[in-house]
């Protein structure tokens, strides 16, 4: 499990250096699949980051209500 969170991380950070380089060269932030992509990359770092917290298995469990 722990390589897919590896993979969300990357493809995170992937996306949010792929957002900044694209906002500096073209001098366009504000462009609207600039900001998609980063606020994809940040979801997605977040996601990655909370897998791997001790304890986030139980709290999915307690969210979807999978304990008996």
């Amino acid at each position: 499990m722990g390589f897919y969170y590896f993979i969300l991380l990357f493809l995170g950070i992937i996306l949010v250096l792929r957002s900044v380089l694209s906002g500096f060269l073209t001098n366009g932030f504000k462009s609207k699949k600039n900001i998609i992509l980063g606020v994809i990359g940040i979801l997605l770092i977040g996601l990655s980051i909370f897998l791997f917290s001790p304890g986030s298995s139980e709290i999915i469990a307690d969210l979807l209500q999978m304990n008996e």
